[in-house]
């Protein structure tokens, strides 16, 4: 049996991955094998369809980004922002990319480790508040 190679085409216009190159999916699969300890906290809690049935994925690539989280359903990021998004310099460089995946038809989500550390229950509440938005 004869597999075909489906290559992903970033100019369709539903394309979950935006163009992202093939760097990008490298630093993707590296940053999956080592989770901070918030991201694998609220991986246990999205994995699965567990919030209102969605389909998460982690370290996904969307252009040239890798999001923490993305449901490409919702067309929703969900990022996990540790102390070193506290830095101002850093902080303009989130809101470039904030817009950025706006401009791309994205909805985006940030939380702090601190609060997925601390506060998950609200933390998923404020994600399926989310969900229940838009459906």
């Amino acid at each position: 049996m004869r597999i075909l190679n489906m290559k992903r085409n970033p100019f369709e216009p539903d394309n979950m991955w935006k163009g992202a190159s093939a760097f990008i999916f490298s630093n993707a699969k590296k940053l999956r094998e080592n989770p901070t300890e918030a991201e694998e906290l609220l991986w246990l809690a999205l994995k699965d369809n567990q919030v209102e049935g969605c389909k998460f994925r982690r370290q996904h690539p969307i252009s040239k980004y890798i999001a923490d989280f993305y449901c490409h359903k919702l067309k929703l990021v969900i990022e996990i922002d540790g102390g070193y998004h506290l830095a101002e310099d850093q902080q303009i460089l989130d809101k470039e990319r904030t817009a950025t995946l706006e401009f791309l038809g994205l909805k985006v989500i940030r939380f702090s480790n601190k609060e997925v550390l601390l506060k998950l229950p609200e933390v998923i509440n404020e994600i399926k508040n989310f969900i229940k938005s838009v459906s």
